[in-house]
């Protein structure tokens, strides 16, 4: 009987409150699509991070005869003399892991590998390509330290930092990480604060049945519930919405991407985005209600 009653009172509630129900649905869903959407970027910027921290390396080109670059003043190019001692200063270095020496015929081979279009092999021969030393860092942090220091170093051309042409990219990316974030913190603040409003209103309308049910000696627990139950239903159906809006950015905006990024978004990290922001949407109802009913009623 009493569990009768509190549904009977949970769907009074919803009825007479139907607008603002569907408004707190509506702002939960949305809500917690933009925190999903945040937490999918969180994940996708951390696994491609991860990634490529492990392949970052220096490219050290070597001078050749009649090189362009300053550095190469005697236009005769790298000595196989300055090549050793140049090896040998590389690898005695603490920050350094693995070095690699690339000769041209290996340089202009994977230059090959790594165009879709070969148009540039009727341009270039095997002599034109630099030889170089590609070093593999320990710890991807230390490369402008390693970078300052090979600098100058006799036959060294040039230096490519392959972490300063990714740190870029990264940077774009945090900054659309915390701005999708910021945007869904606002959302479920906003959320929050018209979960207390419905609430508040639900009571009011209700305000001779709360009375009647003070005077037969119900407990304020019995007392609450129903309007608990309200905001616990408007934050499932909300997160069920919040759910699907995230499955289909998954389907349309992250696989499209995945041919492009190294580490694509599983379905496994989704799911458990998904499971905990519909967690989020109802804890937050629950709270929001229970606070209102606590402070505005004081049943």
């Amino acid at each position: 009987m009493r569990a009768n009653f509190i549904f009977s009172e949970v769907w009074i509630g919803l009825r007479r409150n139907l607008t603002m129900t569907i408004a707190v649905i509506v702002t939960v869903a949305v809500g917690m699509a933009l925190l999903g959407i945040g937490l999918m970027i969180n994940s996708q910027v951390s696994s491609m991070t991860s990634y490529w921290s492990d392949k970052v390396e220096l490219s050290v080109y070597l001078c050749k005869e009649n090189s362009p670059f300053e550095p190469c003043t005697d236009k005769k190019g790298i000595s196989e003399e300055q090549k050793t001692a140049l090896e040998a200063v590389i690898k005695g270095m603490p920050q350094v892991e693995e070095v690699i020496f690339e000769d041209s015929a290996t340089a202009y081979k994977n230059f090959l590998d790594n165009q879709s279009n070969n148009v540039f092999a009727s341009f270039l021969k095997v002599e034109d390509m630099p030889e170089s030393f590609r070093v593999k860092l320990g710890d991807p942090d230390q490369s402008a330290a390693v970078t300052e220091e090979l600098t100058g170093q006799a036959g060294v051309s040039n230096i490519v930092n392959q972490r300063q042409l990714l740190d870029s990219y990264f940077g774009f990316m945090d900054k659309l990480q915390w701005m999708a974030l910021s945007v869904a913190f606002a959302m479920v603040f906003a959320a929050t604060l018209l979960i207390g409003n419905t609430v508040r209103l639900s009571a009011f309308n209700r305000r001779r049945e709360t009375g009647i049910m003070r005077l037969v000696g119900a407990s304020n627990v019995y007392i609450q519930l129903p309007f608990v139950l309200e905001g616990v239903i408007a934050g499932l159906i909300g997160g069920v919405l919040a759910a699907v809006m995230l499955i289909t950015s998954k389907l349309l905006i992250f696989d499209s991407i995945q041919n492009f990024i190294p580490e694509a978004l599983g379905w496994n990290t989704v799911a458990g985005i998904i499971s905990g922001t519909m967690a989020v949407g109802v804890i937050i109802c629950i709270l929001a209600s229970f606070i209102t009913l606590r402070r505005y009623l004081r049943v």
